[in-house]
């Protein structure tokens, strides 16, 4: 028996039978990626006002080389080149947007928005065959496991910033004292949505439990797999909270050490 010949129309790029606002969700998150990667940009070739009092912004930790007292290694090296713009955040940024690049949340967002791959279901596409990950450049997408081990130290680091967002400098004897401000929960606030988008990493998950067969045989692995489950069940809540909030620190420490804004003292 033979089978029918089916004719299969094609549709040019964003015909659908859809009636409600699917291309609404793309856009959005177009211009949140967009704008958080231009202000991002323009922020990490600043390499002035990246710091306040205790506050180091969250772009430029932590700030290996730099003029700020925050520096570990003193300020930018007599043997960079010239030719080259220096910022500390050029040197470690790459690290953390690694990370994001190739998280398998926002591939999925910005595969979807940046090259409507596709745009939405049952959208059509504008292209016709199916690239995939397997060759270049989209392989470079199986390096997030290796960017996620450096994601690890930095939420120690930006912890560390966190801790000494918490210490003041006395004004009459020049000792640390302990004390709260705006600025000191606004670093804090940070350490943990990156620590909540980290360790619920899918990545994360695999490298604490998912590579054992049976994880009841190791308690300490099996907790660490049920706690990274919990926050990978809101992953995609903690990559934009995260996100908004690593700007926002950035321009609150920005906007404080340009003398535009007042770090509040709670105590």
């Amino acid at each position: 028996m033979e089978h029918p010949t089916i004719a299969v129309q094609s549709r040019k790029f964003g015909q659908t039978s859809r009636q409600d606002l699917w291309w609404l969700r793309p856009l959005l998150v177009f211009l949140a990626l967009s704008s958080f990667i231009v202000y991002a940009t323009w922020s990490a070739f600043q390499g002035v006002h990246y710091s306040f009092g205790p506050y180091l912004s969250p772009f430029y930790s932590p700030e290996i080389f730099g003029s700020s007292p925050h520096s570990l290694f003193g300020p930018k090296p007599d043997w960079w080149p010239m030719i080259l713009p220096f910022s500390p955040a050029l040197l470690i940024l790459w690290a953390p947007g690694g990370m994001r690049f190739t998280c398998y949340y926002y591939r999925g967002a910005y595969y979807k928005s940046f090259w409507a791959d596709p745009v939405s279901c049952t959208v059509s596409e504008p292209r016709k065959t199916y690239w995939g990950e397997n060759r270049l450049p989209l392989i470079l997408q199986n390096a997030h496991r290796y960017f996620l081990y450096l994601a690890i130290a930095f939420v120690f680091f930006l912890s560390y910033d966190a801790w000494k967002g918490f210490w003041f400098a006395n004004d009459l004897t020049g000792e640390q004292e302990f004390g709260m401000g705006v600025g000191s929960l606004v670093i804090l606030t940070n350490a943990i949505l990156l620590g909540g988008y980290t360790f619920g990493c899918h990545s994360f998950r695999h490298l604490v439990g998912g590579i054992s067969n049976r994880l009841s045989k190791n308690p300490v692995r099996f907790q660490l797999y049920n706690c990274s489950s919990c926050l990978n069940k809101r992953h995609m809540n903690w990559a934009w909270f995260s996100l908004f909030w690593v700007a926002f620190s950035d321009f609150y420490v920005r906007m404080c050490s340009m003398g535009i804004l007042t770090d509040w003292r709670i105590f």
